[in-house]
């Protein structure tokens, strides 16, 4: 039955695919892509990691070449993450501190070819240094202690500044360091670079694939609960938030992705501040391995998750897919 005062249709606004358009709350764009990628040793090398279809690590050549990728699509970061050969690795991860590790080779390379034209976010965490596969220095009990430990992320960090990072993004979750590497960089004329802190970085079940990609998963001893969130838990990210935007962060991460986008929306209706997240390695695979069974579109599947970000307050976010994403932005 037809009603008898049919003044509000919905539908009216979505009946074609220009009125759709113009409707639409929210964007997605090349711009809001932040691409991950993992660097190893070696010489035109690219090295596909099994557990992410389609994710390669790329020698330092290599990577210079997806930056300028990266460019033509207007994606405007890169996240950048060593694969540590295992004879460079110790209990202190005192590679991180080298100014000629993997990590500062590649900053420099894509530096050096492509100047200011991209962005370079990069980890600061010990677990892809450290023989114990743990993201701190640990005590004989295998506890991962936290004072020591932002001693040695500031020196990481003021490394990666030096080689011309231009975001520091702390994923370690240790407290007190982003007070830490705010105050050394202000002291060592870093004063411009960034400080992404994976604020809100949970002890999640999706990391598996990422830990087969820098080579730490075989090395774990025991697990990251002590440091790393518990998944239940809501108010304490709120409040690991308001201490890090309190010690300098720029900006925070939430950490995964879509099964968090509840935390995502809390921390941007709380402070008002850019907050990004990390669909993690594990949400990829997840996709990958639903087109791989026939069970889904990827071209479908990768906008609308990444569309869901933005819906739920992020600024920008981290993907694997970034690259595609934008390719298939750009029609």
């Amino acid at each position: 039955m037809t009603a008898s005062y049919p003044h509000t249709r919905l539908r009216r606004t979505r009946a074609t695919a220009w009125s759709r358009a113009l409707h639409r709350e929210t964007t997605l764009t090349p711009a809001d892509l932040i691409w991950p990628l993992f660097v190893t040793e070696g010489v035109q090398v690219e090295q596909p990691v099994a557990a992410l279809p389609g994710v390669s690590r790329w020698s330092v050549d290599l990577i210079v070449d997806r930056a300028r990728e990266a460019v033509e699509l207007g994606i405007p970061v890169l996240a950048l993450f060593p694969n540590t050969q295992p004879d460079r690795r110790s209990e202190d991860g005192a590679e991180a501190r080298n100014p000629d590790n993997l990590m500062c080779r590649a900053i420099r390379a894509v530096r050096d070819a492509l100047g200011d034209r991209i962005g370079l976010l990069t980890d600061v965490a010990l677990d892809p240094y450290t023989s114990h596969g743990q993201d701190g220095l640990i005590d004989d009990a295998g506890y991962v202690l936290n004072d020591e430990t932002v001693e040695a992320l500031v020196g990481q960090s003021l490394n990666q500044a030096a080689a011309g990072a231009d975001i520091i993004a702390p994923s370690d979750m240790m407290d007190g360091r982003i007070g830490a590497i705010r105050a050394a960089l202000e002291n060592t004329g870093h004063s411009n670079v960034q400080i992404m802190s994976y604020a809100a970085k949970y002890a999640s079940a999706f990391y598996g694939p990422f830990r087969d990609a820098v080579g730490s998963r075989g090395l774990l001893k025991g697990d990251k609960k002590t440091y790393q969130m518990d998944p239940g838990n809501t108010e304490e990210a709120l409040r690991e938030v308001a201490m890090d935007l309190a010690e300098g962060a720029d900006s925070v991460m939430v950490k995964p992705g879509l099964p968090y986008l509840d935390i995502v929306r809390r921390v941007k209706e709380t402070f008002a501040v850019p907050v990004f997240a990390y669909q993690v390695s594990g949400e990829y695979a997840m996709i990958e391995h639903a087109v791989a069974a026939g069970a889904a579109d990827r071209d479908a599947m990768v906008l609308e998750t990444l569309l869901a970000f933005k819906r739920a307050g992020c600024s920008g976010v981290l993907t694997y897919h970034a690259a595609h994403a934008a390719r298939l932005l750009h029609g």
